[in-house]
């Protein structure tokens, strides 16, 4: 007999490669209350897997990444007071605002990615679409307001004039139209997404792992701060990478005119 809460999310790790998968494609991949805590479970067991380096997350079957909260669950029987107080403090999903996940996180986007779905994204370091996806923070429409980061990564990532259309319209934009805008890093045939995918997770993985755990800390725990405030940050894993064997065997390797081989440490 198949358990949902832990079957309705895959995790599998192939080799430093991460991979969840919302799988509740009957409900377009809609996160209720077990999904969400069992997101919660599997990016605190990444954050403590220093052997993973790089994560992809996407959502099951052809039609949708994630489409938000399920509309069908209990969660809609609350006020919108009674769900701005039990908001998530990680964000959507357990990642739209999640500032711990030291990894790059790709986003794989098969389908639909509305509302917390879009919010998923918007917490990602890199979005990979396919044609036919649409995205959308389509709250205003059903009375509600995208809560969990949407408004304030958007107003963030895109000029205002852009964010304000999208917000203000909860209307549903093609893949294209992001990747103009600049929140999509590429748009393919929906046959190509997964070549696409891995290529991105060939070129993160030729870097070394502390530099990119450093980078993504740097980002994450400075962007409240103006650029020289930032610069004086002195970061764990950023003072971590500058005394690492990544650094003496990526400088070996160049020498030496070969790959280099990641200790990781």
């Amino acid at each position: 007999m198949t358990d949902p809460y832990t079957d309705e999310v895959r995790f599998e790790r192939d080799g430093h490669v991460a991979r969840v998968t919302i799988s509740r494609p009957k409900v377009l991949n809609a996160v209720d209350a077990k999904t969400l805590a069992r997101l919660n479970e599997i990016w605190a067991e990444i954050e403590a897997d220093r052997e993973v380096r790089v994560v992809v997350v996407t959502g099951d079957g052809d039609r949708a990444f994630c489409v938000g909260a399920d509309m069908s669950a209990d969660a809609v029987d609350k006020t919108g007071l009674q769900y701005w107080a039990d908001l998530d403090p990680n964000g959507f999903g357990g990642l739209s605002l999640r500032t711990s996940l030291d990894v790059p996180v790709i986003a794989r986007v098969n389908g639909y990615a509305l509302g917390g779905g879009m919010e998923m994204v918007l917490g990602c370091d890199i979005v990979v679409a396919a044609e036919n996806a649409r995205f959308g923070l389509t709250e205003p429409r059903v009375g509600r307001i995208p809560l969990d980061g949407g408004v304030f990564r958007l107003v963030r990532r895109l000029q205002h004039t852009q964010a304000m259309g999208l917000l203000l319209t909860g209307r549903k934009v093609p893949a294209a139209e992001l990747h103009r805008m600049g929140l999509v890093n590429e748009v393919v045939p929906a046959e190509e997404l997964d070549e696409a995918v891995e290529r991105w997770v060939a070129d993160i993985l030729a870097c070394a792992p502390t530099s990119l755990r450093a980078i993504k800390q740097m980002v994450q725990r400075t962007e409240h701060l103006p650029a020289r405030e930032a610069h004086a940050m002195r970061l764990p894993a950023l003072t971590e990478a500058l005394d690492s064997e990544d650094g003496k065997e990526g400088v070996l390797a160049f020498q030496e005119k070969r790959a280099p081989v990641w200790p990781g440490r």
